[in-house]
């Protein structure tokens, strides 16, 4: 499940930095399941450049949640 929160994250960072269109139905999907999992994250920075605060703001929500993630089912496995 982290996974593929990162991943719905990483891939809103690429489509912000790619400059995709937000009239698209699937790029405002992503965007809004990113919005919501980087909700506590996604204005955490107040770099200058736009596209630093996309990156820095989603990408530690992306971080968090595979550390967490990962951490959660690492401990699982060895009991």
């Amino acid at each position: 499940m982290a996974d593929i929160m990162a991943l719905i994250l990483g891939l809103w960072i690429l489509m912000y930095l790619l400059d995709a269109n937000p009239g698209n139905s699937f790029v405002q999907f992503i965007h809004d399941a990113a919005r919501w999992l980087a909700g506590w994250s996604h204005d955490l920075f107040t770099f200058d450049e736009a596209w630093a605060r996309v990156v820095c703001g989603y990408g530690l929500a992306a971080v968090v949640y595979l550390f967490i993630g990962h951490a959660i089912a690492s401990r699982a496995h060895r009991h």
